[in-house]
């Protein structure tokens, strides 16, 4: 009886022992179930934050074009204005106006123009009901001709050019002291030199001279061939010249490098002649004209060099 007693408790404890266990296998269960559903529904929330990011983003982005669209349409809707050339400044509120074709006038400036931006020759907007100055506009420039500005100054010093030191000491004195010392030559009284002539053959350092002469000056350096200069329709390249000197003004100091200054400076022809020559000649004359004209300035040096 005791042997089968104890049999039988032995049986209990072990059915009771498996239940737990089922039962502990199952709160197990469920629990790897909640665990694995919590972590989809953070990588959903995840998901979602991402996607309102860049909705947000994109909101932004629409937002700031609706405002550009608008900022351009109000300015298409507000009446015209009418584009002149100042030639003189008279006292601190008004200018005299050239408006072609119209004639000369003198006009208000707004408040909120600075009048010591205002120069002979800026180009500026008039109200066309009132004529009162309220902009003044950038220099009117050739796309082409704003191509021709060296970015970056060039790195070539004079140590890196050898056999061409008198060449280098010419050059410093009609170049480089003008621009660096002009109280020198005003207490002198004397002019100062427009530029120089570089000649010789080919590979003779003349181009790594002007870069030198840019990169000791610290200038604009502006470089050009003679040969975008000649153009096919009249008046063109005597118009580019023009416009290659209202940069260097703007930008001043500045020196201009003309390479292949031949193709313009032929020798002269009499007038009639019906050959091409003629175009050439306007803009030789141009070129002239800005080295030494009515308008002519101390801030801008010109390097020729022939091909």
């Amino acid at each position: 009886m005791a042997t089968a007693a104890i049999i039988a408790r032995q049986a209990d404890e072990a059915k009771r022992q498996h239940q737990q266990g089922a039962a502990s296998g199952g709160g197990e269960g469920l629990r790897q179930y909640y665990q694995q559903t919590i972590q989809d529904l953070q990588l959903l929330s995840r998901q979602k934050h991402h996607d309102l990011q860049r909705l947000e983003a994109q909101r932004n982005d629409l937002n700031g074009r609706v405002r550009s669209l608008k900022e351009e349409l109000q300015l298409l809707q507000e009446p015209g204005s009418y584009v002149g050339e100042v030639v003189k400044v008279m006292g601190k509120s008004k200018v005299l106006v050239k408006v072609h074709p119209e004639g000369k006038y003198v006009v208000d400036i707004d408040k909120s123009i600075d009048i010591t931006k205002i120069t002979p020759s800026t180009r500026v907007a008039l109200r066309n009901d009132s004529y009162v100055l309220h902009l003044v506009l950038p220099s009117k420039v050739d796309p082409l001709v704003n191509l021709m500005k060296v970015e970056k100054v060039p790195d070539s010093t004079y140590d890196m050019i050898g056999g061409l030191d008198q060449q280098i000491k010419e050059i410093k004195e009609v170049i480089e002291l003008p621009i660096k010392h002009p109280e020198l030559f005003e207490s002198l009284g004397i002019a100062q030199p427009k530029g120089v002539l570089l000649y010789g053959p080919p590979g003779t350092g003349k181009t790594l001279l002007a870069r030198a002469v840019a990169h000791h000056t610290d200038c604009t350096f502006i470089r050009v061939s003679g040969s975008e200069l000649v153009q096919k329709y009249i008046g063109e390249g005597s118009r580019m010249v023009r416009e290659l000197f209202v940069m260097a003004r703007e930008h001043a100091p500045s020196i201009i490098f003309m390479d292949e200054i031949d193709s313009i400076g032929s020798a002269r022809m009499e007038s009639g002649s019906g050959n091409g020559d003629s175009e050439v000649q306007r803009t030789m004359l141009e070129l002239l004209n800005q080295l030494d004209g009515f308008e002519a300035s101390n801030k801008i040096k010109v390097c020729l060099t022939p091909c």
